[in-house]
Order: structure tokens, then C-alpha cells, then sequence
């Protein structure tokens, strides 16, 4: 006997897969399509003559796509006030910009006797200066000062983003000058000192045996063999210069995790025209950005209305108008904000969030309006987020907590941040 449904299971699962495919597909079309307008609202601000930069801020606030790639570098030159908004002026800027930059190199990083002049023949600047020169306006009392900040840096910038392996690669333009030039490798002014020493042992009435071993300290990442250079190496030259043209502030730790995501922008730049320069694009949209947040790194504007201490407070006050529950948990267990929030808001988030997820949280920051009051919303949201974990834990568990954010969709974060700020995203 046949039955006119012999297979009814079989039936219903195909019916079921043609259903999911249908609607699987139709999910992607929808996706393509929202990319496809969400590029076309770039090209409309990107490619008029004179960039609205007040339109081109509310498209970035909601991110910046990937690809192209080279779009969020073009962004980011625009909201860091490096590239002018008349497109006609962009050459003149960058060429500007950009041998100015070489400037720096040749004057700034410089070896005590040797010359800065063309003929390549060393001059002997030793007769009237030397090492052991106490002259405060000696070359060699600013080199050995400079080594000392040269030294932090080097140490800094060896182990920026241990995740990826990005920095550990060699940059496709080297810094010729550089590379070519005996003795001007900045990490070879600071290399890391090799110790022999010898373990004596000894049993009984028996033959001491010596030991010979060779202890140095552990390099994160090892320098490029000469004619090359790591990205980190390039890193360490930006933040050198920094520290050399901006004595009242010099470097500080941190620094280099705020260098990093935006060389790594610029130097992923699928057009070779721009990635070549990525150094000294970097060197300025990284000064900028620091002169809009300085006051987070100088301990004596701490209290400032922009300062650190500020804005820990300032978060405090939100988290406690948004959930008094959390605030007086954290109140209660003299869970200070500095024991959490000081790192995420004086490094803008970059040690939180994987590498990814740090440039689409600055893509907010850089277009924020009001100019990083949309940092303090990302942080109350991360603390509301875990508003489960927080009033159950104890004090150890909930520092441990807020110090080692748990992995998450970022995209859930800033919609949260966005709700605080009376946004949507």
C-alpha cells in the first residue's frame, strides 16, 4: 500500500531548508544592502570639493567600514584636524607636513659627533665636548637625558598589542635615513645589556664544575637585521620625537597604546600613495589627539576640568544617575574608580577591547561632538553591563572584574553608551 505521504518528515525539513535558505539569503541581501548605503553616504561627503565636517562626524560617530580600507584612515585624517576640509589644500598640507617631519628626523636624532652635513665625513665635535661634560648645554648631557626617556620608550613599544603580530613585521618603507645611517638606530642607543655569569657547583671531595651562561634581558620583539625596520621600531621614533619636541609634557607611559591603532590604520592603508607616509601622518594626528587629552597625562592638571580625576568623577555621577543599585555596591566596598577607570579613560579604551574593536569605539570618540564626553557614556555602559556579576560579587572578584573587561560584542557596548547619551546607533 502506498500512502500519498510516505515521508512527512522528510517533506517538512525540505520545506524548512528552502525556508532558511530563502531567508538566509535574504538576510545577506539586506546586509549588502545596508553596506551599500552606508558607502554612498561616505562618497556623497567625501567626494564634495569643500567636506562637511559636521555631516562627515554623524556618519563616522556610527563607524567607519572596513573596506574599503582605506576609508577610515581618510576619516580619521579629516576628525584629527590634520587634513583641511578644501580637498584643493590637501597637497600642499601633506607635502608641507611630511617634509617637515624629515626635518625632525635629520635635526632630532642625532649622534654626539657626528655631522648633519652631506659631505658624509664625520666632524669631531669632542674637542670643546664629551662624555663626562657637565655642561648643561652639552650634546652629551641631552643625549644621555634622552637615552633615559629613550629607554621607557624602547621598553613601551616592544610589547604594544602581544595578540597580533603586526608590530613584529617589518614596514615596507623604511625609514631610509635611518637605516642606512651607522649608529642613528634609536634601540641601539638603549640595547639591552648581555651578562655572563657562572654557576659553581660542587659535591663532596669531587671536581667543581663551572657553568657558563649568557642572561639578557627578554625582548618582546627582536629588531629587524639593518636595512629593515619593525613597525615597532617606527613606533619608537614617532614617540621619541614627541618626547624631543614637547619637553613640558615628554613621553609618558600609555602613550604607546595610544600611537599604535592609529599607525596601524595608516600603515594597513590599501593605497600605497598614503601608506608610504604613514610615519609622519601618524606624528601629527597623534600630536593632535594628544593636545585634546595632555591634561590626562600631566599629574599636575589632574584636578583639571579635563583632567583625570575629573573624569573619573564625572562617571561616578553617571554611573550613580543611571543605576544607584551598582554605585552604592561599589560605594559600599570602597571599590575606588581609580582601581579601574583610570586606565580606560587616560588610554581611551585601547587596552580593553581587542584591536578591532578599539578602532571602532575611536571612530565614535573621534566624531564625538563634544569631543570625548562619549568616552565617560562607554565606560558607564561597560559598568552597567555587568550590573549582574557586580551586585553579587564580592570586592576581589568585582575588581578582577572591572580590570579584566569580559569579552563582548562591542557593538552591544556602544549602543548602551549611545542610549546613555541620548543617542541612537
Amino acid at each position: 500500500m502506498c500512502y500519498e505521504n510516505e515521508h512527512p518528515a522528510k517533506e517538512v525539513s525540505e520545506i524548512l531548508a528552502r525556508d532558511f535558505v530563502l531567508r538566509f539569503d535574504l538576510f545577506h541581501v539586506s546586509v549588502f544592502l545596508w553596506i551599500v548605503y552606508r558607502l554612498s553616504e561616505f562618497d556623497d561627503v567625501l567626494d564634495a570639493d569643500e567636506i562637511d565636517t559636521v555631516s562627515l562626524s554623524k556618519i563616522c560617530f556610527h563607524g567607519i567600514p572596513d573596506k574599503p580600507g582605506g576609508l577610515r584612515p581618510l576619516c580619521w585624517k579629516l576628525l584629527l584636524n590634520y587634513l583641511p576640509p578644501i580637498k584643493s589644500n590637501w597637497i600642499e598640507t601633506l607635502k608641507r607636513k611630511r617634509e617637515l617631519y624629515n626635518t625632525f628626523i635629520e635635526d632630532l636624532i642625532v649622534m654626539p659627533g657626528e655631522s648633519n652635513t652631506d659631505d658624509k665625513e664625520r666632524v669631531d665635535v669632542t674637542l670643546h665636548d664629551h662624555p663626562l661634560n657637565l655642561n648643561p648645554d652639552s650634546k652629551w648631557q641631552t643625549y644621555f637625558k634622552d637615552n633615559e626617556v629613550l629607554l621607557q620608550i624602547d621598553k613601551d613599544v616592544r610589547r604594544l598589542c602581544p595578540d597580533i603580530s603586526f608590530f613584529q613585521q617589518g614596514t615596507d618603507y623604511p625609514c631610509q635615513k635611518i637605516v642606512n645611517a651607522n649608529g642613528q638606530r634609536l634601540h641601539h642607543r638603549v640595547q639591552h645589556t648581555v651578562l655572563k655569569s657562572a654557576n659553581v657547583e660542587r659535591k663532596g671531595l669531587g671536581v667543581t664544575k663551572i657553568a657558563v651562561s649568557v642572561r639578557k634581558a627578554t625582548e618582546d620583539y627582536a629588531p629587524l637585521s639593518e636595512g629593515g625596520e619593525a613597525h615597532w621600531e617606527v613606533l619608537e621614533r614617532i614617540l621619541f620625537l614627541y618626547a624631543k619636541l614637547n619637553p613640558g609634557q615628554g613621553y609618558v607611559q600609555g602613550m604607546n597604546e595610544i600611537v599604535g591603532p592609529i599607525y596601524h590604520a595608516f600603515a594597513c592603508d590599501p593605497d600605497p600613495t598614503w601608506r608610504k607616509h604613514a610615519e609622519a601622518d601618524t606624528f601629527f594626528c597623534f600630536t593632535n589627539l594628544m593636545a585634546e587629552i595632555r591634561d590626562f597625562f600631566i599629574k599636575t592638571l589632574d584636578e583639571a576640568e579635563f583632567g583625570i580625576n575629573s573624569m573619573m568623577s564625572k562617571l561616578t555621577n553617571q554611573v550613580r544617575a543611571n543605576d544607584p543599585d551598582i554605585w552604592l555596591r561599589l560605594h559600599q566596598q570602597e571599590l575606588c574608580p581609580q582601581y579601574y577607570s583610570f586606565r580606560w579613560l587616560t588610554l581611551l579604551l585601547s587596552q580593553e577591547f581587542p584591536l578591532p574593536d578599539v578602532m571602532r569605539i575611536w571612530d565614535s570618540l573621534f566624531a564625538d561632538e563634544n569631543r570625548f564626553s562619549f568616552l565617560i557614556h562607554i565606560c558607564c555602559a561597560m559598568i552597567l553591563l555587568l550590573r549582574d556579576q557586580l551586585l553579587a560579587g564580592d570586592f576581589a572578584t568585582n575588581v578582577k572584574l572591572l580590570q579584566n573587561f569580559p569579552s563582548m560584542d562591542i557593538q552591544i557596548v556602544l549602543s548602551k553608551a549611545a542610549a546613555l547619551a541620548g543617542k541612537t546607533l
